[in-house]
């Protein structure tokens, strides 16, 4: 635990520099911030708000695809639906306020709360946890090619994308092997093979072909919720560019913050989401105050709704900043006792009687 609160303290240390370096290149080498402020003048904030409950039901839709997820991997009683959308929403709001990607172990933290201990379900929901984000990969997968068939991509961006594209599409079909291979003990003095038993516990899902096909449409369906919030976002600042430019937006807000180098990835964010547009005739300081508006829909949806459900569970921010250091030892320890080490298991075995 000491290692992992170090670790924590070294993110944060590292990420407040790095972002006072980015807030004084913006200042200097950034947009023209008259024009960024002055572009709010004329916002029609109607529009924000339809893309506000987009989100939300992106949100929504995505915690049920989890919910398929979890329903296969673990034994009765499950948790119900309330208890997965707080979870859900409380790694949300990790993931938005908080450095590094701490949100997917946080909502795992919050969840086994709600279910039995002592049969490895926290192994199983840190596989389930992998599984879901595996999921994005289709929805992922379509919009590249829906982007690179239709939208406005520079030559290099086609590379990458493409790359991306044969990446992904190999690591499912690593995962759906994993998932399909027999269950059998590791030694879990590895915290490697540990991590492979957890993933392909969670990934049972994949064994089903109709859970794991609902999953999929649900995260799809998610996915094009949050496309349409871009798109509709678009209108609020009186931008008239094609689904494929919404698109294309989205594309490249996922790739910028794929990595949280600081919380939210601010500048960063927008800059991917500007640069795009002045392709399609939006001044790059209107593009960079629409990637603000774009950033703001989707902290809200998720500190918002996170911070409700933090205190439906009787938690508090600071617990939530620790919750994945303690969650960690604990499903080491409760890991070991549904799955021995290989050592304790031949000690075992040469005990007569």
């Amino acid at each position: 635990m000491n290692r992992l609160r170090w670790s924590h303290w070294l993110l944060t240390g590292l990420s407040v520099p790095m972002l006072a370096l980015i807030v004084v290149l913006l200042w200097w080498r950034g947009p023209d911030w008259n024009v960024v402020y002055h572009a709010f003048d004329l916002v029609n904030w109607a529009w924000v708000a339809f893309a506000l409950g987009l989100n939300l039901l992106s949100v929504l839709l995505r915690s049920v695809a989890w919910q398929l997820t979890i329903d296969q991997a673990l034994d009765p009683p499950r948790p119900g639906f309330a208890n997965v959308f707080s979870a859900f929403s409380v790694g949300l709001l990790a993931n938005a306020v908080l450095p590094g990607r701490i949100g997917e172990l946080a909502r795992v933290a919050v969840l086994r709360r709600h279910v039995p201990r002592g049969r490895g379900s926290s192994g199983a929901l840190v596989g389930t946890v992998f599984a879901h984000r595996l999921f994005d990969l289709f929805p992922a997968l379509l919009l590249i090619l829906y982007v690179i068939a239709t939208a406005k991509v520079p030559h290099w961006a086609v590379t990458s994308l493409l790359v991306v594209s044969i990446i992904g599409g190999a690591l499912f079909t690593i995962a759906i092997v994993t998932a399909r291979r027999h269950q059998r003990p590791l030694d879990t003095a590895h915290s490697v093979r540990r991590l492979l038993a957890m993933a392909r516990q969670g990934l049972a899902v994949l064994r089903s072909p109709l859970p794991a096909l609902g999953a999929i449409l649900l995260q799809c369906a998610g996915w094009f919720m949050q496309l349409l919030a871009v798109y509709v976002a678009m209108r609020a600042f009186d931008i008239h560019a094609p689904l494929p430019a919404a698109a294309l937006v989205l594309l490249l807000m996922n790739v910028a913050t794929i990595f949280p180098l600081w919380p939210g990835n601010v500048g960063l964010l927008q800059a991917a989401v500007a640069l795009p547009l002045v392709r399609y005739g939006v001044p790059y300081s209107t593009g960079f105050a629409y990637g603000l508006v774009l950033q703001v829909i989707e902290m809200s949806v998720g500190v918002g709704v996170g911070l409700i459900f933090l205190a439906r569970e009787g938690l508090s921010f600071a617990t939530l900043r620790d919750m994945p250091e303690a969650d960690e030892i604990q499903i080491d320890g409760e890991f070991e006792e549904t799955h021995p080490p290989e050592r304790d298991r031949r000690a075992r075995a040469r005990v007569p009687g």
